[in-house]
């Protein structure tokens, strides 16, 4: 049989060879016509022996048998099986109605093998074929009978034993040819269902050991099949994943976008791809609950003829990639910021640094010309005063920088001492009440007589007071009032300034603290200033690990909080002595850009 396997697959044409479904039908055709013809031909030779000469109706039959051979060549040289399936129902048909017609017509033994033109026609799977050898036979049958209805036939010159002995013949050689049949389709049915479970198995193992989920939809989401790795991917069984089981894990707020995503694809007949998000069940023996995966997946319609087309999707875990998209969307943002803060500062110290720089040179110069331009004493005082004044201004702006970038480069030294809170307070709101009063601003502070001693830096802690203080004199109009208080709640120190003044909009409250920062978007801003008041005030409550809260609205003015430990232990006092550092140094998150240290004291060095 092997042997007979090679030869066959030998014949075979190169585009059934690749194919095992296609190369057991090209097997299936060809070896039954090339062992009947060759077995045909071997008995010939004892045909004659046995019968001596031959009729020339008898040497035209055995000539039809290499009918078989030639369409066993056409096949194996074109690999057309349609087309060699319809040249052998013509060549069947034209030999059964040669010797019918010589031996009898439709009663010719001959005329039972005409059910066979349709049976082995079958063997095409084809319905185009089969219609063809049933309207070959059935039109061979019709043209037998208006024949012999016609007495178109010549007379038989069989004997009537003969005839009905012939008849026999044909009618088993029929049926062992239609057996012959069977046992091929059947042989062509088996190797089709092994060749299918052969492909379920290649499919199942991939779908086993793929680390993507592959799942079947309805239309409406219900899942009809899941791949086994979704209890990898989210920590359930397949089993919990069916019907509704997965909708139920996709986040609220992706739902509609995972059920649209189905329903295109069913209904557009075309790929469709969702990200969304899917509740994974904690891994066993972990204690944190359970929390969502981003995933990716592409779904495509299984037949797009039909309206409730099914879909098949595949799942992919793209948790990384957003964290990564996530991150760089925050890097862009910080660096965006940042370069906003860089323009911020250069725009901020252009007009902060110019406008004292000017008027000490402006000043200075008319004091050195005085003889030109006979300016008296008092006038030359006037001058020396405004000097001195745009002197301290540009003071107060470099240390500010300079404040700014220590905190910011974690170099900021605090010193933490007991000292009196209340006093500290009063005496700040002293220093600026001239001011308040200047500005037309009610100034009142309301700090309780028996404020405990806290233990912190009193310089930060003035500092603290004093930008807050004078915030919100700097912008609370003419009549309006600012109330300083301080309290005790639990084991810190609540300080609150509020004022009645212009107040923040909401986008610029989200910023407020950000260094050269000046909220002004939303309204107009009267009133000069860096824009580090409020970032240097951040920075020292954070360094005596404090919390700072603003609270404002847009005409109705602003409220800002300062929670203070009472007792505060700098970091560097935890350590054991022989790892403490020489100085108490607080740390912060660096949030300008680096060398502003350095180019501040530049600025300080040409002031």
């Amino acid at each position: 049989m092997s042997i007979i396997r090679d030869c066959l697959d030998a014949l075979l044409h190169p585009s059934a060879r690749y194919d095992a479904l296609t190369r057991a039908r090209h097997r299936a055709f060809m070896a039954p016509r090339l062992l009947g013809s060759l077995a045909a031909f071997a008995a010939f030779p004892v045909y004659l022996a046995m019968r001596g000469a031959p009729t020339a109706l008898e040497v035209a039959a055995f000539a039809w048998l290499i009918a078989p051979i030639l369409l066993s060549w056409f096949l194996s040289r074109t690999g057309r099986y349609d087309g060699a399936h319809i040249l052998s129902s013509l060549a069947l048909a034209g030999f059964i109605m040669m010797v019918a017609v010589a031996t009898g017509g439709i009663g010719s033994f001959v005329a039972v093998w005409l059910i066979v033109i349709p049976l082995e026609a079958a063997l095409s799977a084809s319905r185009r074929v089969v219609a063809f050898a049933f309207a070959l036979a059935m039109s061979c049958a019709a043209l037998l009978i208006v024949f012999g209805h016609y007495h178109m036939l010549p007379a038989p010159v069989l004997s009537p034993a003969l005839h009905s002995a012939l008849i026999g013949f044909g009618l088993v050689s029929a049926i062992f040819y239609a057996a012959g049949l069977a046992f091929g389709a059947e042989s062509l049915a088996r190797t089709t269902v092994s060749l299918l479970y052969v492909e379920e198995d290649r499919y199942r193992l991939l779908a086993l050991n793929m680390s993507d989920v592959i799942s079947r939809h309805s239309r409406n989401g219900a899942v009809q099949f899941i791949s086994p790795a979704a209890e990898a991917m989210l920590g359930t069984s397949a089993t919990r994943l069916a019907g509704h089981g997965l909708f139920d894990r996709v986040h609220v707020a992706d739902r509609p976008a995972y059920l649209t995503a189905l329903s295109d694809a069913a209904r557009g007949g075309e790929a469709r791809s969702v990200e969304f998000r899917l509740r994974r069940d904690p891994i066993r023996g972990q204690n944190h609950s359970a929390d969502f995966i981003w995933v990716e997946m592409r779904c495509r319609p299984l037949e797009q003829t039909s309206p409730e087309a099914e879909v098949v999707a595949v799942m992919r875990d793209v948790t990384d990639r957003k964290m990564q998209e996530q991150a760089l969307e925050m890097a862009r943002t910080a660096a965006e910021q940042a370069d906003a803060s860089k323009t911020r500062f250069l725009a901020t110290m252009s007009h902060e640094l110019r406008t004292p720089l000017n008027a000490i040179i402006g000043f200075s110069e008319m004091i050195v010309q005085e003889d030109v331009l006979m300016i008296d004493a008092a006038r030359r005082k006037e001058y020396a005063q405004l000097i001195n004044d745009s002197g301290q201004h540009l003071l107060s702006v470099v240390n500010g920088i300079l404040d700014m970038s220590k905190m910011e480069s974690g170099t900021f030294e605090i010193t933490p001492e007991p000292f009196a809170p209340r006093a500290a307070l009063l005496n700040c709101c002293n220093l600026l009440a001239l001011k308040a009063r200047e500005n037309g601003v009610d100034l009142a502070t309301r700090a309780a007589e028996d404020l405990p001693v806290m233990t912190g830096d009193p310089r930060a802690f003035k500092q603290i007071a004093l930008n807050l203080v004078a915030n919100a004199i700097k912008f609370t109009e003419r009549g309006g009032s600012v109330m300083v208080s301080a309290a005790v709640e639990g084991s810190r120190l609540m300080l609150r300034v509020t004022d009645t003044g212009v107040g923040i909009a909401s986008d610029d409250l989200k910023r407020i603290g950000d260094p050269f920062f000046q909220a002004g978007k939303t309204y107009q801003r009267k009133h000069e200033g860096t824009g580090l008041g409020l970032s240097i005030v951040k920075g020292l409550v954070g360094l005596h690990h404090g919390e700072f809260d603003v609270q404002s609205k847009v005409g109705e003015g602003t409220t800002v909080t300062v929670a203070l430990p009472l007792s505060f232990t700098p970091p560097s006092a935890e350590v054991p002595s022989s790892q403490a550092p020489s100085s108490n140094v607080a740390t912060l998150k660096p949030a300008l850009r680096s060398g502003l240290q350095e180019q501040a004291h530049q600025v300080k060095k040409s002031a």
